[in-house]
């Protein structure tokens, strides 16, 4: 699941004037916040009650509150006059893309372990079409789910069909530059994809940059936990996080995995990717939505 250096950052946080600790005024008329030590990414609807609905509106909040990074899982099914726009503020803000999905179906339907044509052949097709989606917002990552187990099948014998698929997955993004990452997931023990140790054989087996693991460590926490360990383990095929705290999929803070730990390590790592948001506010309004803030200011406060 991977991408650009800090420059961005850092010019935010060294160009800075301000009596208050607000920095440097934006684009918008907020006030650009300091930006954070990781790239952590936001999605719509997080910020919807201070931003409105409109989407560049909420881009624009999340680049005033010094988040760097953007992920919208939905991307490939919006009107493409609003893919264009969403990239050009992106640019303009200096914000990177992160991942949004690969359509294929939903994550349990059309599975590449059955290795069926007419599954592959969904699959590819989406991944054609994300190309051009990719081109439009700047994006270089995207998510894929393999779909569910084929129960009828040995496991080695729908370990391959995955890997073939994938491969011909990779055949097209490759050339672009573009890196499709799989996702491991903790919502159905129907789901093939279950584990990063899993995720990283296949990862091997396809040998391609352009496939790669999205570790998400709410997902990873139910599954497997243990995460520094893991995540070390897995590292070299690691190019894409998300975040979600456990349980309820909130906000650091809010649950039992000590993100601060955790995204210190990451930092030590070198790590020049991107931290997807992928969680719900654990409170509504404005005041919950300032809360995921200040949450990600504590976390982040591991220098």
């Amino acid at each position: 699941m991977k991408r650009r250096s800090f420059i961005q950052k850092t010019a935010l946080t060294t160009g800075a004037i301000s009596m208050t600790g607000s920095l440097a005024f934006s684009n918008s008329k907020e006030v650009t916040k300091p930006g954070f030590n990781l790239k952590y990414a936001p999605h719509l609807g997080m910020f919807k009650e201070h931003a409105g609905k409109d989407p560049i509106d909420q881009i624009n909040f999340m680049a005033d509150q010094g988040f760097t990074a953007f992920e919208d899982n939905g991307m490939m099914n919006r009107d493409v006059a609003l893919q264009t726009k969403m990239g050009e503020t992106l640019a303009k803000r200096n914000m990177a893309m992160g991942v949004f999905v690969v359509e294929k179906g939903g994550n349990m339907a059309n599975t590449l372990a059955a290795g069926k044509k007419e599954h592959i052949d969904i699959f590819l097709d989406g991944c054609k079409k994300a190309v051009e989606v990719a081109k439009r917002v700047n994006a270089k990552w995207m998510t894929v789910v393999p779909g569910g187990y084929q129960r009828n099948l040995p496991i080695g014998i729908q370990n391959a069909n995955v890997i073939e698929a994938l491969r011909r997955g990779a055949e097209i993004l490759e050339p672009h530059g573009l890196v499709m990452v799989l996702e491991p997931l903790s919502d159905s023990p129907d789901l093939y994809l279950q584990t990063s140790e899993q995720t990283y054989l296949i990862c091997k087996g396809v040998n391609s940059p352009s496939c790669k693991i999205l570790y998400d460590i709410y997902h990873m926490q139910k599954n497997e936990g243990n995460l520094i360990h893991n995540m070390d383990l897995t590292w070299e095929e690691i190019a894409y996080i998300q975040i979600g705290d456990n349980p309820g999929r909130k906000e650091p803070t809010t649950g039992e995995i000590n993100y601060k730990n955790i995204f210190k390590w990451i930092h030590e790592k070198g790590f020049e990717g991107i931290l997807g948001m992928e969680h719900g506010n654990s409170q509504q309004g404005k005041t919950g939505e300032q809360a995921v803030i200040d949450a990600y200011r504590k976390v982040d406060g591991f220098m």
